[in-house]
């Protein structure tokens, strides 16, 4: 090394320290249908700063979008159980972790109107997700989950009922979870909402305009932070 003239070995460490500062990081994507849809373009507003990896095949999990598979990570006990079979994998470290779970959660039976999950399990749950992904040492970011029409939902979908009161109190219990443990929250759920009264294209998906300005919302979170962390 020292024969090799110090203006080269300034010039290596500059094009190896570009390289690094350039280098994607690796995103992994959990939640439901309605990241399914914004994950396609978040991956154009990404391109170059993070690669997207999810759960399973996304093209199964877009034939239905309410039924929980393959990419869609379901509800919050589906997530836990997925990350618990993932807990002990090496190879499973991403650089950052952005997590949605709630929707599933709030399904309600039409006939007796039981919920699929109570808001203690919801709760409960979402305190296990945390602290498997803290004991993985893998940053993480929660997303509000978007909200409902409940006129809309009940015209669109007879298999379930949905109501934005639960969503609301669903997105209180896991804000104080999250909050509790410093986790970022990206609140989907406002500013979906600030998106016009047009934005469903069913009963809880929206259309491609409102899908496209979701993904540049959480992608300018994510470029601020990753700014803001110098990586």
């Amino acid at each position: 090394m020292k024969n090799i003239p110090s203006g080269i070995l300034l010039i290596a460490v500059i094009v190896l320290t570009a390289f690094r500062e350039d280098k994607p990081l690796k995103l992994f994507l959990l939640g439901d249908s309605i990241s399914l849809q914004y994950g396609t373009y978040l991956e154009k507003y990404l391109k170059g700063l993070y690669t997207i990896d999810r759960k399973g095949s996304q093209e199964k999990a877009l034939q239905n979008l309410d039924v929980p598979i393959d990419a869609n990570g379901g509800d919050s006990k589906m997530v836990l159980a997925y990350l618990r079979t993932r807990e002990k994998d090496p190879n499973f470290k991403p650089d950052i972790m952005l997590l949605n779970c709630g929707l599933h959660d709030i399904k309600r039976n039409p006939t007796t109107h039981q919920i699929a999950t109570d808001s203690n399990s919801y709760r409960e749950n979402l305190e296990a997700i945390y602290q498997l992904i803290s004991h993985k040492k893998i940053p993480l970011v929660w997303i509000r989950s978007t909200g409902i029409n409940d006129s809309l939902h009940a015209a669109k979908s007879k298999a379930f009922d949905r109501y934005v009161k639960d969503v609301e109190q669903y997105n209180a219990i896991a804000d104080r979870v999250f909050t509790k443990h410093k986790v970022p929250i990206i609140d989907l759920y406002s500013f979906t909402n600030g998106l016009g009264e047009d934005r469903f294209a069913d009963h809880a998906h929206y259309i491609p305009r409102v899908i496209n300005s979701q993904a540049m919302f959480i992608a300018d979170f994510l470029k601020k932070r990753r700014a803001a962390a110098g990586e």
